[in-house]
C-alpha cells in the first residue's frame, strides 16, 4: 500500500470555492488572479495546501461539477497560464495546490457526450434501451436513454458494471472499450495537470465509477491500477477520494489512495458539527443535537460524541491507526461551522479539536473568521439540489475588509456578485481580526503554528481519551493534554494520569487543571504540555 508523502500527512488544507474567494478582474465572480493576490494571507495563516473546487471549463449548471473540458481552466477563472502562475507563486510560499477531479460524470456539453449521443456504437457513457430510474432521454440522434449521476445534465461516464444482467443488456464489463477509454482519459487528465505543478487531486465520487459494485472490488481495482501508474510517473503526487457513499471505511485503503476523507456524508463529521441549522442533504447523516451544539441536551450531545469515537475506533481497528484521514471544518455542500445557534465566537473549541486530534485538518474558506451560513439565498448554479437544503448558504463571498466595496471581495456592483454578501452589520472580516490578538482568526493561526511545531499534535502520535463528554479531554503522545467544552455551561470531570505532572498552557483559555480534575468554562478550550518528574 502507498505510504503518503510527509507533506500530506503534516498538511493543513484550505478549501477554496473559487467563485467566492477573491475577484481579481472586477466581474463579481472569484478567479485565479484574485487567489494569487491573497496568497500572502494564506501563507500568514499557515496553511500549506490549497484544495480548489473544480476550475475547469463548464456550463456551470452544477457550479463546475459538470465539466466540459478537463484540460482547460474555465474562462471565468482565467487561463491555464494563470493556474500555472498560481501554482508557482504558491510553491514559492511553501503551499501546494490540489485540484478537484470530477471522475464519474461530465457535462452534457462535453465533446465526448456529443459524440456518444450521435453514435450508437460509442460506449463512453451508459445508454439504455428503455426508461428507468436516473435515466434521461437522449438529446441527440441516438435513440435511448443515458444514465445520469445527479442533475440531468451530468451523464455518468461508463466504467463498466461489476455484475452483468441479461435483463439490462446495455451493461458492459469494466474491460469493455468504453470503460478502457475512460480510464485512459483519467490518466491523461491527472498527468496533464501534475506536469504543470499540481500536487494531486481530491476525487469527486471516487467510489461510484463502476456500477453495481456492492463490495467496491472493481472500483478499488481501477484506482489501484491508476495509483500504481501515478506512483511511478509522479511519486510525490497524491490522490484523495471523496468519502465513500457505501460507508466502507477501508475502501480508500484498498484502492491505494493516499488518505481518506471524513466528509459531511459521514456520521463522524455530523456527530461533531451538524446541529441541523442549515438543513440536511439526502446523503447526510444528521445527529441532533451534535456534540458542538452550544445549547443542546448534555446527555444527547455526549451520545453524539460517543458516536464519533465509536466510529473512529472501528475505523482504526479496520485500517490501522496510521491511516491518514482528512477532517474538514465544513465544505461547499454543507452548513458552515457558524450556523443555526452556533456563532463565530463559539468556534474556538471546534478548531481546537480539528487541529489537535491528529487528522489532516481542512479549513473551509471563511470558517477561520467565523463566516456564517446564510439562509434565504437564490438558487445559484444548482445550489438547491434538494428542496430541503440550499448549498448557496455556505458559498457566499469571502469577507476581507468592511471598509472596502463588497468587503474587498470584488469591485463589481453588488448586483453582479456571484452570491449576495452576509448583510449583517456584525459580519466578521479578515481586516477586523488579523491584528486582534483575541480574535478567532488569530487563534486559528496560533493553533496551526502550534500543531506544526509539536509532533505530539500531529497524526503520528498516540491518542488517549480521558473524558468523553462535557468536557472532552484527551492526551496526545502522553505529553500533551487537550481539553474543550463547546457547551454554554461550565463543566468538570475527573481524569487519570495528570496528577503530579507540571502543566504548562500552550493555547486556549477557560481551562483549570487541579490534580486529577479538569474544569472547563462554557466554550473553554486549552492545549497543555505535561512535564512529568523522572
Amino acid at each position: 500500500m502507498t505510504t503518503p508523502p510527509a507533506w500530506l500527512t503534516d498538511a493543513v488544507i484550505y478549501e477554496i470555492y473559487p467563485q467566492s474567494f477573491s475577484d481579481g478582474d472586477g466581474d463579481g465572480i472569484g478567479d485565479l488572479r484574485g487567489v494569487i493576490e491573497r496568497l500572502d494571507y494564506l501563507h500568514w495563516l499557515g496553511v500549506d495546501v490549497i484544495w480548489f473546487n473544480p476550475c475547469f471549463r463548464s456550463p456551470f449548471r452544477d457550479a463546475g461539477y459538470d465539466v466540459s473540458d478537463y484540460l482547460r481552466i474555465a474562462p471565468r477563472y482565467g487561463s491555464n497560464d494563470d493556474m500555472v502562475e498560481l501554482i508557482a507563486e504558491a510553491r514559492a510560499r511553501g503551499i501546494r495546490v490540489l485540484l478537484d477531479l470530477v471522475a464519474g460524470h461530465t457535462s452534457i456539453d462535453h465533446p465526448w457526450f456529443a459524440a456518444s449521443a450521435a453514435d450508437p456504437a460509442d460506449d463512453r457513457y451508459i445508454w439504455a434501451d428503455r426508461p428507468g430510474r436516473r435515466l434521461v432521454a437522449s438529446p441527440g440522434p441516438r435513440p435511448g436513454w443515458y444514465l445520469k449521476n445527479f442533475f440531468d445534465e451530468q451523464p455518468a461516464l461508463n466504467f463498466g458494471y461489476a455484475r452483468l444482467d441479461p435483463d439490462e443488456p446495455w451493461r458492459e464489463p469494466p474491460d469493455a472499450p468504453g470503460p478502457r477509454a475512460n480510464r485512459r482519459a483519467l490518466r491523461e487528465i491527472i498527468g496533464f495537470w501534475v506536469e504543470r505543478g499540481v500536487a494531486g487531486f481530491r476525487v469527486d465520487m471516487a467510489f461510484s465509477l463502476v456500477k453495481d459494485d456492492p463490495d467496491l472490488a472493481a472500483t478499488t481495482a481501477l484506482w489501484r491500477d491508476l495509483r500504481a501508474w501515478l506512483r511511478t510517473a509522479h511519486p510525490d503526487a497524491v490522490l484523495i477520494p471523496e468519502s465513500d457513499e457505501a460507508q466502507t471505511p477501508d475502501a480508500g485503503q484498498r484502492a491505494d489512495f493516499d488518505a481518506d476523507f471524513a466528509l459531511v456524508i459521514h456520521p463522524e463529521h455530523s456527530a461533531l458539527f451538524n446541529n441541523g441549522g442549515a438543513g440536511i442533504l439526502p446523503w447526510q447523516h444528521a445527529v441532533e443535537p451534535c456534540y458542538f451544539d452550544p445549547d443542546g441536551d448534555v446527555a444527547a450531545g455526549t451520545r453524539a460524541l460517543e458516536t464519533f469515537l465509536a466510529r473512529w475506533d472501528a475505523r482504526e481497528a479496520l485500517v490501522g491507526p496510521e491511516r491518514a484521514l482528512v477532517l474538514p471544518s465544513s465544505d461547499h455542500d454543507f452548513s458552515r461551522l457558524a450556523c443555526g445557534p452556533r456563532t463565530g465566537d463559539q468556534l474556538r473549541a471546534a478548531f481546537t479539536l480539528l487541529l489537535t486530534w491528529g487528522t489532516i485538518p481542512s479549513v473551509y474558506y471563511g470558517d477561520e473568521i467565523g463566516m456564517r451560513y446564510l439562509t434565504g439565498l437564490p438558487d445559484r448554479e444548482g445550489s438547491i439540489w434538494d428542496p430541503r437544503f440550499n448549498r448557496a448558504g455556505c458559498r457566499t463571498p469571502m469577507q476581507w475588509d468592511a471598509g472596502l466595496p463588497n468587503d474587498g471581495f470584488s469591485t463589481a456592483d453588488p448586483s453582479r456578485l456571484y452570491l449576495p454578501q452576509d448583510p449583517g452589520a456584525d459580519r466578521p472580516t479578515v481586516a477586523a481580526q488579523i491584528d486582534d490578538p483575541g480574535s478567532l482568526l488569530r487563534f486559528v493561526r496560533e493553533l496551526v503554528r502550534l500543531r506544526r511545531a509539536t509532533a505530539a499534535l500531529g497524526p503520528a502520535a498516540s491518542r488517549t481519551v480521558l473524558a468523553a463528554g462535557y468536557p472532552f479531554v484527551f492526551l496526545r503522545g502522553d505529553t500533551h493534554l487537550v481539553a474543550l467544552n463547546p457547551h454554554r455551561d461550565a463543566v468538570e470531570a475527573p481524569v487519570e494520569g495528570v496528577a503530579g505532572a507540571r502543566v504548562r498552557r500552550l493555547a486556549g483559555t477557560g481551562v483549570a487543571i487541579d490534580g486529577d480534575r479538569v474544569r472547563v468554562d462554557g466554550f473553554g478550550h486549552g492545549v497543555f504540555a505535561l512535564e512529568r518528574a523522572d
